[in-house]
């Protein structure tokens, strides 16, 4: 008897989910459809339900991350056979199809955002990879600006793809990570470091040791009152770490992965004391009105489906998840099994979560 599928449909913004029955999706050229074995909730997904932001067409299947069994491939599609274990970006984010929303018992996925998932790796713990890897190469290694929203660019930072050696080539250059204990700040620090950027990092107190097992060599708490002055110290005494002259780190600029106006004060007047910088934003950047005419900062913020990810999702992922190099980070708190469970994942979500990502078993 052929498979049948369900989902979880949001059908207005502001209302719960309804698991219904969803038409059975087919690969298309370029395309794998996956039988899901777990799904990821991100704080997208709550802004998408919250307010129906980049939802196209009603009603919707959302959702971004997926883990499971490889069930049908695209005609076109060499990397993958059914049966293959694999991880996978959902992009109902900018393509509106239904079948192409994580929430649901069977998601297409394209076959250029996937990658095999050892079998050593449990499918709740390679389904907190996806999302934040996208969006930690779309902020890292774009070299153009493009659009994440009107009338707001994305950051172009052009840094180069992670490297399988272990330590990777030092680039002398230096990123500071606000909120390195959240998703996609810890998988930021993860691939700069795996490109051989030194990372400083600002998280909470109690996850200093998180942020250090990503990559960060130096961690300050975003609570200390003077912690402006001391990651402005740190990023301009990172040329002690090197005793060649000329050698000296470039300062690339701060990755919010917050985004508050908390935040966005801290970051504008750490670029302020370091005379400028790239400020990179998973919400639209703040205004630059306050900053000092002769401090070059350039804002944009990210938005996390890019074609700029196709080499890293061929060449990268499964090696170094093989091999210990991309770490499935921060580890999966899963909190339900069922297509039921996703609403009440989105809602533990809205309540905070620190170094961990909420998963759902299906």
């Amino acid at each position: 008897m052929p498979p049948t599928n369900q989902a979880a449909w949001l059908l207005e913004a502001g209302s719960p989910l309804q698991v219904r029955d969803a038409p059975m999706p087919a690969a298309g050229p370029g395309e794998i459809v996956v039988k899901n074995a777990a799904v990821a909730i991100n704080p997208l997904d709550c802004h998408m339900q919250d307010s129906g932001v980049f939802v196209q067409e009603w009603p919707s299947i959302f959702g971004c991350d997926v883990a499971g069994e490889v069930y049908e491939v695209g005609p076109d599609v060499n990397s993958f056979k059914k049966g293959d274990r694999v991880i996978g970006h959902a992009i109902n984010l900018v393509s509106g199809r239904p079948e192409d929303g994580a929430f649901a018992l069977y998601t297409v996925i394209p076959a250029n955002k996937a990658a095999i998932l050892p079998e050593s790796i449990p499918f709740t713990d390679g389904v907190v990879v996806p999302f934040a890897l996208e969006a930690a190469i779309c902020t890292l290694c774009l070299e153009t600006p493009g659009s994440a929203m009107p009338g707001v660019s994305t950051p172009a930072l052009g840094l180069p793809y992670p490297t399988l050696q272990h330590p990777a080539p030092a680039l002398n250059k230096t990123l500071i990570v606000y909120g390195g204990s959240s998703s996609v700040g810890s998988m930021v620090t993860q691939i700069a470091t795996a490109s051989g950027i030194r990372v400083i990092s600002v998280a909470g107190k109690h996850n200093f040791g998180f942020a250090k097992q990503c990559g960060a060599v130096e961690v300050f708490h975003h609570g200390d009152p003077d912690v402006i002055e001391k990651v402005a110290h740190a990023v301009t005494s990172t040329n002690n770490h090197t005793s060649e002259p000329g050698n000296e780190d470039e300062f690339i600029g701060i990755f919010d992965a917050i985004s508050t106006p908390e935040t966005y004060a801290a970051n504008l007047a750490i670029l302020a004391r370091l005379e400028g910088g790239h400020l990179a934003c998973v919400h639209p950047p703040p205004s630059l009105d306050d900053i000092p005419g002769n401090v070059n900062v350039k804002t944009g913020m990210i938005f996390a489906v890019n074609d700029v990810a196709t080499a890293v999702w061929r060449d990268y992922v499964e090696r170094a998840l093989r091999g210990g190099r991309l770490q499935c980070l921060p580890r999966p708190r899963v909190v339900g099994k069922g297509l039921e469970a996703i609403q009440g994942a989105l809602e533990v979500v809205r309540g905070g979560v620190s170094a961990a990502k909420i998963v759902v078993e299906l």
